[in-house]
């Protein structure tokens, strides 16, 4: 189970160091690809916002990652617990604001390591 969970929040922290890439360095381009709904007009105005929004992506990955270094159990549980929840919450707010399918790219695989760890507890 340990590993399964570390796998699961693995994929949640390179998606988002995906997503820190695009919204910081790519934005025009690969943000244009991702964001299709947004007018293309609107990535040039946006990008110093977006490259913040990256920015706190990197945190959250940031975040996930320092979890893997932790050895106590309980603080491992506790550190993966918050950072997975503020991926849900953000996941849950972009699909009530912007798309529906950003609910199953970021929200679903940190809810999947939420119900991992809670059952590992």
């Amino acid at each position: 189970m340990d590993i399964l969970i570390k796998i699961i929040i693995a994929i949640v922290a390179v998606l988002h160091l995906y997503f820190l890439y695009f919204e910081m360095f790519a934005w025009e381009t690969t943000g244009r690809k991702v964001f299709k709904t947004i007018p293309k007009e609107l990535f040039g105005q946006t990008k110093v916002m977006a490259a913040n929004q990256g920015l706190y992506n990197g945190f959250l990955a940031a975040g996930l990652i320092w979890s893997f270094f932790i050895t106590d159990p309980q603080w491992f549980s506790n550190i993966a617990l918050f950072f997975l929840g503020c991926v849900t919450i953000a996941g849950i707010y972009g699909a009530l604001s912007l798309s529906k399918k950003i609910f199953f790219v970021q929200a679903i695989p940190a809810l999947i390591g939420i119900v991992l760890v809670l059952i590992n507890r």
